[in-house]
């Protein structure tokens, strides 16, 4: 028999590291929740938006508030792989090479403005991303667990941006915006002096050595036929739809499924709902997605309408 849904009054864990949170990043507890899910999913997260909106903000918040440790790589045009994860130096007292590790041997890290970038130092990323470990020189070192980037990126319009290929923007599982704040969020900020301090002097909520064991739970959330029924529809409408250049893959199909357990593990629930597949949906969908006509990435407009055209089973 498949779990009930835990009651209504059921907290997560992670109920205090939202609440802080909001407090600091204002007025995007939507935002903040998916990236929450993204963490739990074992996901990583690119943040694409105008510059002074958030993005890095959000993510020291989130390194404090969950105690990890925390790098930050400022990405730039004449940045190398090795800049990323490290090099070998040779020590003449010892006759030997000492590797030195580069700053994504971190536990959250946070890849700022990862579009300005060269393609090929951007792809120093992808086996750390994809496999947790880095190769150089022939050997594989593992990266610290948990391990989380979140990417932040300009829009491709602004001058000296590279795009992001598919393969690199398939490596993250949601894409998010955090958008301008709404009236009484920006007067709070303005009263304030901003909220970077904030992110800053915040606590840690939770301890990190937790955080492995709550992936594990939010893996477990219970996923009933019907609601598979419902991925598969939405999958096979992205395929489909001649709006789209191609539809989702099943890796997008299982990073869906991964987001919306976590969804529902930070609601307290014991199993996924369509409401929670709607709800991160658009994020794992709209940087996966390019839209026939014009080459763009497809909106969420563009995924709301799918959304509509689909029914729940």
């Amino acid at each position: 028999m498949p779990p009930s849904p835990a009651s209504p009054h059921a907290r997560s864990p992670l109920a205090d590291v939202l609440a802080a949170a909001s407090t600091v990043v204002l007025g995007k507890e939507h935002q903040i929740r998916l990236a929450l899910a993204c963490l739990l999913a074992r996901g990583h997260l690119l943040i694409e938006d105008l510059p002074g909106v958030g993005k890095t903000t959000l993510a020291h918040t989130l390194a404090h508030l969950l105690g990890l440790q925390f790098s930050r790589i400022q990405f730039t045009s004449d940045m190398l792989p090795a800049d990323i994860v490290g090099i070998s130096i040779f020590e003449r007292e010892h006759s030997r090479f000492r590797f030195l590790p580069g700053p994504v041997f971190s536990q959250l890290v946070l890849a700022d403005e990862i579009n300005r970038a060269t393609p090929k130092t951007q792809s120093a990323l992808l086996e750390a991303m994809e496999e947790r470990q880095i190769t150089v020189e022939g050997e594989t070192r593992a990266l610290p667990e948990p391990f989380f980037v979140i990417a932040t990126q300009n829009p491709s319009y602004q001058i000296g941006t590279f795009p992001l290929p598919e393969s690199q923007l398939d490596r993250f599982l949601l894409r998010i915006e955090l958008g301008y704040p709404d009236r009484a969020a920006e007067r709070a900020l303005l009263e304030s002096g901003g909220r970077r301090p904030q992110a800053h002097a915040v606590g840690a909520r939770l301890a990190a050595e937790r955080l492995p064991g709550l992936q594990a739970q939010a893996a477990a959330v219970h996923v009933s036929p019907a609601l598979l029924d419902y991925v598969q529809a939405l999958i096979e409408a992205t395929r489909d739809n001649p709006a789209f250049a191609h539809g989702l893959s099943p890796r997008a199909a299982l990073a869906l499924l991964a987001a919306a357990r976590a969804w529902a593990f930070i609601d307290g629930r014991a199993l996924v709902l369509p409401e929670d597949v709607q709800a991160v949906l658009p994020g794992v969908a709209c940087h996966r997605l390019r839209l026939v006509h014009s080459g763009s990435l497809a909106r969420p407009a563009d995924i709301a309408a799918l959304l509509h055209a689909v029914p729940i089973p």
